[in-house]
């Protein structure tokens, strides 16, 4: 697979796109994309394997990736392209097949994180109304999603923006609550140093960076909008950096405020674990409409990351199937309203289909959770995109440099790719069956590439009516 990216820059090799993203408007970018809803799903599995330390989770999480973002802001910098993971592999290593890989990769991460967002979605959900099951919730969830995206994706990115006033305004509220609870002097600070002590503490701290780095991702969408970023050599690093930071701190205060304020144990087992930090009645408002309040908002943000997520797996598709990777049909776009509605059509029945085959495996006893086995599958195929793209970091060093461009730290590059091997070592070593998960979503993006290549007739995208 080619990068697409190329065939977007004019004959002497410019950026046909406008050149508007200043720093200050790339670094609330790369803030939004990371402040995702990771954590809003997430954070009781990290406070049960962690304990009350968990916030060093997060802390450590943050801190391998944005190591991670260093290779990124090089390589944009010198390729200052979109098309992101894709481009870099292909332009370090020119292997068409590990360039589909990547993509594939990228594509199934998509898939498993809609799904794990979809289940914490359900579980917010019955805290106001209890009678669907979580299933038909989870899957409803995504149809909906997918519909708003069909309608057209200026209407996406305007729910997007309003969406993400809503989640950061979540956070705040969680970090309101720690604040008052501090000044309260109800809060013992003895929680925040316990490790569980029935297991090595540095394997628990590392299972819980793990999932934690659920809620790191997002960032290596930054690199998407580069051909628009005014100078971009000397803004996108600082920017990323930057958000990265912010992100990273304002999960660490949460994570604090949850450990302070909620026994380690109730956050463990709760499906919808930041809402037991509003039931605790911190405030001075009545629990039961604060309770009903939050998990409005919680929804809101899981379905503002999870819409992201529907949109990227679509546009994969069609950019996959316009390279003539998958089949043309996945290019097929809706005459009005501009969606490519097969690609679309197709993703979320991917997505479903983890949902329900994740619940009849809990139904048999089989298994993790929904929300933690496709978390894990997430972080396995993220994992990999990140220790890939340092490596082509590395490989492009010397090429294409006119002394002109970001030069990330090869010791701070070096721990970065050590740390996602690492990560990626124990979930593997802690979650085997989770290889199934990603050896199927691999499988069906190689018959996918077999179609093609056996049946297809290499068309022109086609725009048409559904």
């Amino acid at each position: 697979m080619t990068a697409t990216a190329d065939h977007e820059l004019d004959k002497h090799g410019e950026s046909e796109l406008t050149r508007s993203i200043t720093g200050r408007l790339l670094f609330f970018y790369v803030l939004g994309d990371v402040l995702g809803s990771g954590i809003y799903v997430l954070i009781g599995l990290v406070a049960g394997a962690v304990g009350g330390a968990f916030w060093l989770a997060f802390a450590v999480g943050v801190t391998v990736a944005t190591m991670t973002g260093l290779a990124y802001a090089e390589l944009v910098t010198k390729y200052p392209q979109a098309a992101g993971a894709a481009l870099y592999v292909n332009k370090a290593f020119g292997n068409r097949f590990l360039t589909f890989l990547m993509a594939v990769c990228m594509l199934s991460a998509c898939f498993a994180a809609a799904g794990s967002l979809a289940t914490g979605f359900a579980a917010y959900f019955e805290e106001i109304w209890a009678l669907p099951p979580a299933l038909l919730v989870s899957l409803a969830f995504i149809v909906v999603l997918s519909i708003v995206n069909y309608v057209g994706i200026t209407e996406s990115a305007v729910a997007n923006m309003a969406m993400t006033f809503v989640e950061v305004a979540g956070l705040l509220l969680i970090m309101t609550i720690g604040i008052v609870y501090v000044a309260q002097g109800k809060a013992d600070f003895g929680t925040l140093t316990e490790l569980h002590t029935d297991a090595n503490p540095v394997l628990g701290v590392v299972a819980g960076v793990a999932l934690a780095f659920f809620a790191m991702t997002g960032f290596e969408n930054a690199a998407n909008v580069a051909e628009e970023t005014v100078d971009p050599r000397r803004t996108f690093p600082r920017a990323l950096v930057a958000g990265m930071v912010t992100a990273g701190v304002v999960y660490v205060l949460v994570a604090v405020t949850a450990a302070l304020v909620v026994p380690i144990s109730t956050l463990a087992d709760s499906d919808a674990a930041l809402l037991e930090v509003v039931k605790a009645d911190v405030l001075p408002f009545p629990v039961g409409f604060m309770t009903t309040l939050f998990a409005v908002v919680a929804m809101v943000a899981i379905a503002n990351t999870t819409l992201v997520s529907v949109v990227t797996q679509s546009r994969i598709l069609y950019g996959m199937a316009r390279e003539d990777v998958v089949p043309g049909a996945f290019a097929r776009v809706h005459s009005s309203r501009r969606s490519p509605w097969v690609a679309l059509c197709f993703a979320g029945l991917v997505v479903c289909s983890l949902l329900v085959v994740g619940w009849l495996l809990n139904q048999a006893g089989v298994g993790l959770d929904v929300v933690a086995r496709l978390a894990t599958v997430t972080v396995v195929f993220t994992l990999f995109i990140y220790a890939l793209v340092i490596l082509a970091c590395f490989r492009l060093r010397g090429t294409d440099e006119d002394g002109d461009h970001y030069r990330a730290p090869t010791v701070l590059l070096g721990v970065g790719l050590v740390g996602n091997l690492v990560l990626l070592a124990y979930v593997v070593y802690d979650d085997p069956h989770s290889l199934l998960w990603c050896a199927g979503l691999l499988g069906l993006g190689l018959a996918l590439y077999a179609a093609e290549r056996l049946v297809g007739t290499r068309d022109a995208p086609v725009t048409e009516a559904a």
